[in-house]
């Protein structure tokens, strides 16, 4: 089956990446495995679900379907479609009774982050979002230096209205050390951007 980016370029499914297991209690080690930004996330969110903390989902990537193939009535074998582009953020849920939403994205540029990863549609979701009451960041992560940090959609809208006024691009990786906060990589969980939140913002119990 092919599948294709809204930009048309052909999608290409990663390789399968294996995993080895503790022998003494038959549990998956993700030590140095080299997973991606949204693989850590998703693992994340799994322990946050499965720990009671937090239920926090990865927003499924619509498709456009354009061929379809028929080779008896009782079944439909899908051969082309399109990943569409995605309407709002990546990932969204609720912890401690507040609404939790945020965008995800890597880089391999070491000194600083494009504003092209970014669209006009979501920047205005996260303001919506802060509007409303809700958490909305970004968790942005440097592929080269494997360093990720945590940013307020509050922050990252600034950068992005610096750039519609005709500043630079992009957000160099000193601003965002200055803004952000750093999450470092650990084993259970992966990326806890929740200690994050919890320094950050008040809670009604």
């Amino acid at each position: 089956m092919k599948f294709h980016y809204p930009n048309g370029k052909k999608f290409v499914q990663p390789a399968v990446k294996s995993s080895k297991k503790d022998k003494a209690n038959n549990q998956v080690v993700y030590s140095n495995r080299g997973m991606t930004l949204e693989e850590d996330l998703n693992e994340t969110n799994e322990y946050y679900l499965h720990k009671g903390m937090a239920v926090i989902y990865k927003k499924p990537t619509p498709v456009q379907i354009v061929k379809v193939d028929y080779p008896r009535r009782s079944a439909a074998v899908i051969k082309e479609a399109y990943f569409k582009q995605a309407s709002t953020t990546d990932y969204n849920g609720v912890y401690k009774g507040a609404y939790i939403d945020f965008e995800a994205k890597e880089t391999q540029n070491a000194t600083s982050f494009p504003l092209k990863n970014f669209h006009e549609h979501q920047i205005s979701h996260m303001k919506q979002v802060v509007n409303h009451g809700g958490i909305s960041f970004v968790i942005l992560r440097f592929s080269s230096t494997d360093e990720i940090f945590y940013l307020k959609s509050e922050h990252l809208s600034f950068f992005w209205e610096r750039m519609k006024n005709g500043g630079r691009k992009s957000i160099s990786k000193a601003e965002i050390e200055e803004f952000g906060f750093s999450i470092p990589i650990g084993l259970h969980p992966r990326i806890d951007y929740l200690s994050i939140v919890d320094n950050h913002y008040n809670f009604d119990y």
